[in-house]
């Protein structure tokens, strides 16, 4: 499965749709605007909210909580010692972990899950300007979480840079 996102994506208070590799509306990502915490709802074509996506107020460290129906589903937050790339790690609720590593930046990245790939973030394959794909590797992978993963990576590699 390969997802086209939108770099505005990461626009406050802005909805953005991210479609599959065919053009099909698949995922709208609501920036809700006004709020004292950068915060987005992923939600399907029905409107439903699949993800929250939110900046956690109070951390020694940058940390970006995913929530799905109000539960704790992750919390992504930066490796302490990553020099050469960047490399990010996922807590999920479970317990399990999840290891994001390369050019976030540049939007050339990959998420793992115990050694095994679950998803490249690439603009490679794409010609249309300021977007980026999300290939979902393994068929038995949640789509709505890595997409969820790659918009907090990016946006904490960006809020990193900018500092």
């Amino acid at each position: 499965m390969r997802f086209l996102v939108y770099d505005r994506l990461l626009g406050f208070g802005d909805d953005y749709w991210i479609e599959d590799d065919h053009g099909t509306k698949v995922f709208l990502v609501d920036g809700k605007a006004l709020r004292l915490r950068d915060t987005w709802e992923l939600k399907d074509t029905q409107g439903r909210v699949l993800v929250d996506i939110h900046q956690k107020m109070l951390a020694l460290r940058d940390t970006m909580v995913l929530q799905r129906g109000g539960e704790p589903l992750a919390t992504i937050r930066r490796k302490r010692l990553s020099l050469l790339r960047n490399h990010y790690r996922v807590s999920l609720a479970d317990g399990n972990e999840l290891d994001v590593s390369g050019k976030v930046l540049d939007r050339e990245f990959a998420v793992e899950y115990d050694g095994e790939l679950l998803a490249v973030i690439s603009r490679r394959w794409l010609t249309v300007r300021d977007t980026y794909g999300v290939e979902v590797v393994r068929e038995d992978a949640d789509p709505a979480l890595l997409i969820a993963v790659a918009v907090c990576v990016i946006h904490l590699a960006e809020k990193e840079r900018e500092a």
